[in-house]
């Protein structure tokens, strides 16, 4: 369960792939959605955007805990300016993991409609449209996922270099 020096714990591992996961459908929904336009296909995807932006918000929030708790723990990184880099990369992904949706919560409390998911009120709107946070969340929230997926696919290029050119194992202690 828990994290140790050989290799990522179980728990560590299925937040990493849950997450990965609804990044996948979610930002591949938001690239067909743009490259196709308003299709029946890219309607239906997107209609579970808000859900599934809980769901890695909520997700995001539980891996970031669960990795300070396992913070002494964890395989060891690389040393000098590679380790360095991989700690940023990694902090990086977290913010934009719990700043992207974040963000949208916050445009959606000042459109003043409430947040509807999974047929639940999580919250509801501002008592009146607060401009401020809509135009936040409308300056922010799209530009900051396109960010996001660069660094997805800084992390998975990283890995591959790990897993070929480095070949230490490092694939492995997240597999499983």
């Amino acid at each position: 369960m828990w994290d140790n020096g050989l290799k990522y714990g179980l728990v560590t591992r299925v937040l990493h792939w849950s997450i990965a996961a609804l990044l996948a459908y979610q930002l591949g929904g938001v690239i067909a959605g743009t490259v196709l336009g308003e299709t029946p296909l890219t309607e239906a995807w997107g209609s579970g955007h808000k859900a599934t932006g809980l769901l890695l918000f909520v997700l995001a929030v539980v891996r970031a805990v669960w990795g300070l708790v396992n913070l002494r723990q964890r395989p060891a990184s690389h040393r000098g300016l590679i380790g360095k880099a991989a700690v940023a990369g990694h902090l990086v992904l977290y913010g934009l993991l719990l700043f992207v949706p974040a963000v949208a919560l916050v445009r959606q409390y000042g459109s003043g409609r409430p947040f509807e998911a999974f047929g639940l009120t999580i919250m509801q709107g501002g008592p009146d449209k607060i401009e401020w946070m809509t135009k936040l969340g409308s300056d922010f929230h799209g530009e900051m996922a396109w960010v996001l997926l660069v660094m997805i696919a800084l992390h998975i290029v990283m890995t591959l270099v790990h897993q070929f050119v480095w070949k230490d194992g490092t694939l492995k202690r997240m597999a499983g």
